[in-house]
This record gives C-alpha cells, sequence and structure tokens, in this order.
C-alpha cells in the first residue's frame, strides 16, 4: 500500500467573457468559490460550535508507530499520513487512545513482547516531549482533568499481542507502564489463548489462559478490545468478564460480510452489558464495493498474513524493524472517488449501528494511520468536523451526537478503570 498524497487545491474555472451574462457572474462566482473551499470549510456554525464543546474521545488512534521507526516528534505537522499532534487539535480530538501497534511480523521470532515494551517506551518518551500538548491518563478523572488544562489525554492502548503466551506477569508489568487498553488477540494472528478473526481456529475462542486473561484485566481494571477476535472469542468474554467490554475500531458484517466485522447478534451482546462498539473510519469495513476493488489490486485481503512467517525467517528484530519502517505512515491506497463512501453514507453505518446497539453503545474509533481510506472529503483527522455536521443534518439530536464523539467510551473507560477507587 502506498501513502495517500495530499490533495491538490481545487481551480476556480471562469468562462471567458462573452460566454455568460456578466449580470449573473456575481452568484456564478459565489458558487464556485464554494465549490473551491475545502469541504471541511462548508460546515455549519453549528456543528463547529458542537464539536468544538463536546469531549471528542477517538477510540483508536495509531500515534507513534511512524516515530518509532522513522525519528521525529508526534508535535511536528507531516505533509503526507493522517495524524499528529497539530491536526488533531485542529480536529477537536481532547482524548484518545494513544494505540502503539505490534505487527505481525514481530510473532515469528517471539519478538513481541520486546516490540511493546520498545513502543511502550517510545510512546511515553513522545509524551513527554509534548507534555505541554498532551498527557498520560490512566482513568477517567485523569482524561477531564487533562481536557480541562487544554491539553490532549493520551490512553496507552495496544494493538497486538502482549504476550503469545498470555502471560499474567507481563499483563500487570504493562498495567504499571500506564497500559489501560489492550486488544485480546494478537492482531491476524493466532496467539496460544484467544481466537482471531483473522487467523485458523485453535481454540474455539479462549481456552483457559484466555479466561485467566480475562478475569486478571478485570481485576485490574484494564479495559478489554475484542476488535479483531473471532466472533467465539468476542462470546466468551462477555460470559467471563465481569465488566463491560470495547470494540475500538469495528465495521458490521450485515454491511460488508467479511470476518473482520461484527454480527448484530453480538453487538447486541456488547450493548446489553454495558460496552460500546467503536466505528472506524475506512472504506474496507463499510463499502463492499471499495472492498472488491482493494482485494483485486492487491491480489488478497488486507486481513491476510500467510506470507509474513517466511519473509522475516532468520531475521533478528532491528532487521524487522528495517523491514516494516517504510510502510509508515500506514494509510489506505488511494482510490476511484465513485468507489468511496461519502460522509453521510459513513454515517448510514453509524445510523444502522445506533438502531442495532443503541445510542448508548456506539462511538467513534477512526484507526487513523492504522490503514483506512477515509470516505471522501475526509482527508486525515483534522476533519472530524465534517461527521458531526453530518450528523446535525441528519436530525440528531446534540444528546446523540456527544455520547458516539466521546461520551459513551468515557463512560465504559470510567467503569472499568475508576470502580477500585
Amino acid at each position: 500500500m502506498r501513502p495517500r498524497s495530499p490533495q491538490p487545491a481545487a481551480t476556480l474555472r471562469l468562462p471567458p467573457p462573452g460566454a455568460l451574462s456578466w449580470l449573473a457572474l456575481p452568484t456564478l462566482l459565489a458558487a464556485a468559490l464554494l465549490t473551491a473551499l475545502p469541504a471541511a470549510a462548508q460546515v455549519s456554525a453549528a456543528a463547529r460550535k458542537l464539536h468544538a464543546e463536546a469531549l471528542v474521545f477517538d477510540g483508536h488512534v495509531h500515534i507513534g508507530d511512524r516515530q518509532f521507526y522513522q525519528g521525529g516528534s508526534i508535535g511536528d505537522r507531516y505533509p503526507d499520513g493522517q495524524v499528529d499532534l497539530p491536526r488533531i487539535r485542529k480536529g477537536g480530538v481532547d482524548a484518545m487512545m494513544f494505540t502503539v501497534f505490534v505487527r505481525e511480523e514481530y510473532y515469528p521470532g517471539r519478538y513481541e513482547t520486546k516490540q511493546v515494551l520498545r513502543l511502550i517506551d517510545a510512546a511515553l518518551e513522545q509524551i513527554e516531549r509534548n507534555r505541554d500538548k498532551i498527557e498520560l491518563a490512566r482513568n477517567a478523572g485523569d482524561i477531564e482533568r487533562i481536557t480541562r488544562s487544554g491539553k490532549i489525554a493520551a490512553v496507552l492502548d495496544l494493538e497486538g499481542g502482549f504476550d503469545l503466551d498470555g502471560d499474567l506477569g507481563v499483563l500487570r508489568s504493562l498495567y504499571r507502564l500506564g497500559l489501560r487498553c489492550f486488544q485480546l488477540p494478537a492482531h491476524n494472528w493466532a496467539n496460544g489463548f484467544a481466537d482471531s478473526c483473522c487467523a485458523p481456529r485453535r481454540w474455539g475462542g479462549l481456552n483457559e489462559r484466555g479466561r485467566a486473561v480475562v478475569r486478571e484485566a478485570n481485576r485490574l481494571g484494564m479495559l478489554i478490545n475484542v476488535s479483531h477476535a473471532s466472533d467465539e472469542t468476542i462470546e466468551q468474554v462477555l460470559e467471563i468478564s465481569a465488566d463491560p467490554i470495547v470494540a475500538t475500531h469495528h465495521g458490521m458484517r450485515a454491511i460488508n460480510d467479511i470476518p473482520r466485522n461484527m454480527p448484530d447478534s453480538l453487538m447486541r451482546k456488547i450493548a446489553a452489558k454495558g460496552g460500546v462498539i467503536g466505528i472506524q473510519i475506512g472504506n474496507s469495513f463499510h463499502n463492499p464495493r471499495y472492498h472488491r476493488w482493494r482485494t483485486q489490486h492487491a491480489g488478497k485481503t488486507f486481513w491476510d498474513t500467510s506470507s509474513v512467517r517466511d519473509r522475516v525467517a532468520g531475521l533478528d528484530i532491528y532487521s524487522i524493524d528495517k523491514l516494516i519502517a517504510p510502510h509508515f505512515p500506514f494509510v489506505g491506497p488511494e482510490a476511484p472517488e465513485d468507489v468511496l463512501l461519502s460522509v453521510d453514507e459513513w454515517v448510514d453505518v453509524v445510523d444502522r449501528a445506533i438502531r442495532i446497539a443503541g445510542e448508548d453503545h456506539v462511538a467513534l474509533g477512526s484507526d487513523f494511520d492504522g490503514g483506512p481510506t477515509p470516505p471522501r472529503g475526509i482527508r486525515d483527522i483534522s476533519d472530524l468536523v465534517l461527521i458531526t455536521d453530518a450528523m446535525l443534518r441528519r436530525g440528531y439530536s446534540e444528546e446523540r451526537i456527544r455520547k458516539f464523539l466521546g461520551g459513551n467510551l468515557l463512560r465504559v473507560f470510567r467503569q472499568v478503570t475508576e470502580k477500585n477507587r
């Protein structure tokens, strides 16, 4: 996949004198100027006001991966990719899951735990380096305190396996470092305790070690993320967990029938236990037309990791770093405009999710810089106000929009992280 190049500015073209009545020029000029403006500049004043006043808590943002592999600071404004602190601020984001991503290439050599530690070390260093703009949050009270101070609240979140064996000592150590949300499966890879959606079935969901991981996460006050989990895994986590769970960046199988997406029945069960489903921003999850186009051009599905083992055979961890580094920023491939969803069509997905799970259980989980090709008009995280604008035009109440933008996720995060206080 190649990075999405910055969109060129629209060019204003007027017909030559004599080709129209110059009495009509003011109207035509105004229309042309409106077309030339970026989509985000065309949103209503009401949407801008609501978006600025609401708590925007994005449930899945890949920030820091690029800097780990390539250096630099999250405080820099990059010309490519989808996230950095300046664009996060421009997008009105108050809090986010600061996601670090252990890719599958680290699993065959059993480097996954070392890689988690390296990524968390790098994330904490980036947060400290930009401490005037961002601060680590360990619970919901921290989020509220940090956002009141004008800073962005960062919740450390792990995508991928913390340890393929599910060692509880490793989990406790990561908790002490500040990790508060973690993915139960090892992304699209099989681990030793929980089945992935997109790897061969091993355990029929969870084995006894997986059940122990769930219970320990409950005891510690860590949010369990079931994105990338198999249906059986999600079912069993729901049976065992005393706390609500989250699927931080997901899609609906009823819209796009792929294993990475969730069936309606599981969405209802997550909601019934007080959990939240984050809706991912990309086309792959919600747009069968785009999914077919991407699969045809790539020659495989986006979750296929079958070639990983051969590509990294015999490599040490530093050689794997060099192999992976060119993939960042990790964004989806450019596609023809007519293949992409519009923002309103993406909100159709959110609307359906709300009808299935209820407005208290659906949230934003963008996955920016985690591989998505966003809807038409959304270039990066700075354009999130377009979603608020589309929801207002649809007739959503301000309360419903506030819940989606951050209220629902904050509620669950509070319930899980502050129960022991």
